[in-house]
């Protein structure tokens, strides 16, 4: 298992980051260390080590927010100079303008456009959006012309309406009006990066807003490949859900001329750390070729012994009329973060274009019997 991404900030990072500050500011550097590694530094978690950073790195630059964004820019250029593939740990510099510049908006916003070139600052605009929304988002939208593509991601990433681990933007997932301006601009931009924004904007957009969505997705359709990407991805959480007017927007159509047989649970007592076996086939029976979305649901055991789905691809692809298929997928039980596993009844069903043919239950033993 991977470390946790706390213990990037450590002693080594924190020694070449002193070598690259001390290029802008004095710096004693057991002291500065001194101050990072408190009696409190092993209880921290990862935004919690990267709010502590920001304010030991406020001791030594300047009061004056003005100067001290002067400050942050010029690191920012050693930084990039040193370390140009490394951005993540570098969080705490636009942490630096959130915590400090949110009553300087006129300094914070061309100090933002610049660390966002280098690490991401979307987290750090979203305060800025709740006090100041009309300005910010205005912002945002002359961003999303920016010539950098990573202030472009800005524009659409930092006001996704359900960006994970932020700062909720409650009027935004209300009425994501202002959202829709900087989302036209980016629809075909050039950068992937920015690209895979935008589709997570709109995937956020509509869990609140579908018809919104589905209205937009039909009107960009056929715009460019860029774009055509962008509104399938966006779309994912409806094609997931099975919603139909999604479905017929991106080509699946009505199976009726699919016969599904033979579906079979090769391990219906599943023993957690192992997996459930399965397999399928399907029968077409039209002569057109067919657009098919194959997927299968698990129907997870909750803790109050209710079951809960969560559906996973298998395939997408166009299939020969007058066919049949036969396919075979495996399923882990194994030990994740962020699902815990119930002993007991559990179900598994085959879902084609949106639609659960069939539906099959097994059982889950936490140790072997």
């Amino acid at each position: 298992m991977a470390a946790p991404l706390k213990y990037l900030y450590n002693r080594e990072f924190y020694e070449t980051f002193l070598v690259l500050l001390k290029r802008v500011v004095n710096v004693d550097a057991e002291e500065f260390l001194d101050q990072i590694f408190s009696d409190t530094w092993d209880e921290l978690e990862l935004k919690q080590r990267m709010r502590h950073t920001t304010e030991v790195m406020s001791n030594y630059l300047s009061s004056d927010f003005e100067t001290a964004a002067n400050q942050l820019k010029e690191l920012i250029s050693h930084i990039e100079e040193h370390h140009s593939g490394k951005a993540l740990e570098y969080l705490f510099l636009p942490d630096y303008v959130e915590a400090y510049g949110q009553e300087n908006w006129e300094v914070a916003m061309p100090c933002m456009e610049r660390i966002t070139q280098y690490t991401s600052c979307e987290f750090a605009i979203r305060p800025f959006i709740i006090k100041q929304q009309d300005r910010t988002m205005k912002q945002m939208l002359e961003w999303s012309t920016h010539e950098h593509h990573a202030a472009r991601r800005q524009a659409s990433e930092g006001c996704r309406p359900r960006l994970p681990w932020a700062m909720a933007l409650p009027a935004l997932k209300k009425d994501p009006a202002l959202i829709l301006p900087i989302l036209e601009n980016l629809k075909a931009d050039s950068s992937l990066y920015v690209r895979k924004s935008v589709a997570n904007n709109l995937n956020d957009i509509a869990k609140d807003h579908l018809k919104l969505v589905l209205d937009l997705a039909e009107r960009w359709r056929g715009t460019s490949p860029e774009t055509d990407w962008i509104i399938k991805h966006g779309c994912r959480t409806l094609l997931k859900a099975g919603n139909i007017r999604a479905m017929r927007l991106f080509g699946f159509g009505d199976v009726k001329a699919v016969q599904l047989s033979g579906f079979e649970i090769y391990t219906p007592m599943v023993v957690y750390g192992k997996e459930l076996s399965f397999g399928f086939q399907f029968v077409i029976s039209q002569s057109e070729p067919i657009l098919l979305r194959l997927e299968y649901a698990i129907y997870y055991q909750k803790a109050n012994g209710s079951l809960s789905p969560k559906v996973y691809k298998i395939s997408e692809k166009e299939y020969d009329g007058n066919s049949s298929q036969e396919i075979h997928k495996v399923q882990p039980f194994k030990p994740i973060s962020t699902r815990k596993f119930h002993q007991g009844l559990h179900q598994i069903a085959i879902i084609i274009n949106g639609v659960e043919m069939q539906r099959k239950d097994f059982q889950l033993a936490m140790r072997e019997l």
